[in-house]
């Protein structure tokens, strides 16, 4: 079994965190996080006879603990590396640099720091990076109309620019002489700091750094006591935040008979504004989340539940209704027959600047989901296991519920 955790992370874990998360690695250029701080944070602990598998499609590399055992249990857990961008539109007259909004709400990047991401035109694959921009949208609270400024109408994505400051006389070209050109990648600007309350901590791209953490930390406990009877894969995808198009690769290329994806999900119960949509209730600090429905293997679920039921690791249950929304469903994308299921950690403010979490929760991922490796280790658990374990509905049990006529209830009054 997982050895005693806690909800306490010491601070060379959380500065192994902080460092993957704090890689730049925008959609398609996620060699920064995969080959820049993964990679050799895998290799500093990896046995020997671990193998790295890399892609001629995009960045993403997967850490294979038994490459000569295809026969075995091959179990893969997948993060993703990929980080939401924006990205320079057009460069304006006045200088100002217009970027899309991508998969934020416009409103919440208004004034946030950002790092422009540039390829030299002179040396293509060369690419630089400039700091000190921020996003703006109306330039001050006085040039907005009436509505926007008493909030009845939000900002587009259409409004949104970067101040650079720049002035004087030809501001457009001043900005084009750099080098910067539509297509650049734009990142938001803060890494992770320790949280207001204990054990919690909050910054840029939690969604989903906190994935490949996850993946690494426990091929970490997987290379402290090896395992005999299974092979896992752990795997860090590009791609994610455009379609899951890196995970479906490693799918089809690697044909994995369990498929685990590690991505973040909500705090419903913190969440403001949405009490009547009767939304169930995961919480940060309660432990990790698990997904029930989609394409969620019951079977895998149950084999994960009793593990970290045993070992003492608080589940939370997390309803999916067609798609995951995550690289859980990279096995059905590429046609591979494998059990999946997603695994996750509530946060507050998925999508801005200011994401947050809880230790307790990312730490109870990675032991429950170490659990439930150490028994199925044990119990030697094959693909076959899976082929024939599905539950059967109709074998379930029959509860009678105890019916109290009006004329009983009065009964019991009198009596």
């Amino acid at each position: 079994m997982s050895k005693p955790w806690t909800s306490v992370m010491p601070d060379e874990q959380f500065q192994r965190m902080h460092d993957i998360l704090a890689a730049p690695s925008p959609v398609g250029l996620e060699g920064a996080m995969t080959y820049g701080v993964l990679k050799p944070m895998l290799e500093s602990f990896m046995p020997s006879e671990w193998k790295i598998h890399q892609f001629r499609s995009n960045a993403g590399i997967v850490v294979d603990t038994a490459p000569d055992q295809t026969d075995a249990l091959t179990v893969m857990f997948i993060g993703h590396a990929d980080k939401i961008r924006l990205q320079v539109r057009s460069i304006g007259e006045d200088g100002k640099i217009w970027v899309n909004s991508d998969s934020f709400l416009p409103q919440t990047l208004i004034g946030h720091e950002v790092v422009i991401f540039s390829e030299s035109s002179d040396d293509p694959g060369t690419y630089r990076q400039f700091k000190g921009a921020t996003i703006e949208a109306l330039g001050a609270i006085h040039f907005a109309d009436a509505a926007t400024r008493n909030g009845d109408k939000g900002i587009k994505a259409t409004q949104l620019y970067l101040e650079t400051h720049v002035h004087g006389k030809d501001r457009k070209k001043q900005i084009e002489d750099l080098g910067i050109r539509p297509g650049d990648s734009v990142l938001l600007h803060r890494p992770i700091k320790r949280g207001f309350f204990p054990d919690t901590f909050y910054g840029a791209y939690l969604d989903n750094g906190l994935g490949c953490f996850v993946a690494e930390e426990l091929a970490r406990l997987v290379a402290a006591s090896p395992l005999k009877n299974i092979r896992c894969l752990f795997a860090f995808a590009a791609w994610e935040e455009i379609g899951r198009f890196g995970s479906r690769v490693f799918a089809g290329e690697l044909k994995p008979d369990v498929i685990i994806a590690a991505d973040v999900n909500h705090d419903y119960d913190a969440a403001p504004g949405i009490g009547d949509r009767r939304i169930y209730p995961l919480a940060m600090g309660k432990g990790f989340t698990l997904s029930v429905g989609a394409i969620a293997s019951e079977y895998l679920n149950t084999r994960i539940t009793k593990a970290a039921n045993a070992a003492g690791i608080p589940v939370q249950r997390s309803l999916s209704g067609r798609d995951t929304g995550t690289d859980a469903m990279a096995g059905v994308f590429a046609a591979t027959d494998a059990a999946a299921t997603s695994i996750g950690f509530p946060i507050r403010n998925m999508h801005t600047i200011s994401e947050s979490a809880h230790t307790h929760d990312v730490l109870a991922a990675i032991h429950g989901l170490h659990a439930f490796l150490q028994e199925a280790d044990a119990d030697a658990l094959s693909s076959e296991d899976f082929r024939n374990q599905h539950p059967r509905l109709d074998e379930a049990t029959f509860v009678q519920t105890e019916r109290i006529s009006l004329e009983a209830a009065d009964d019991q009054k009198e009596n």
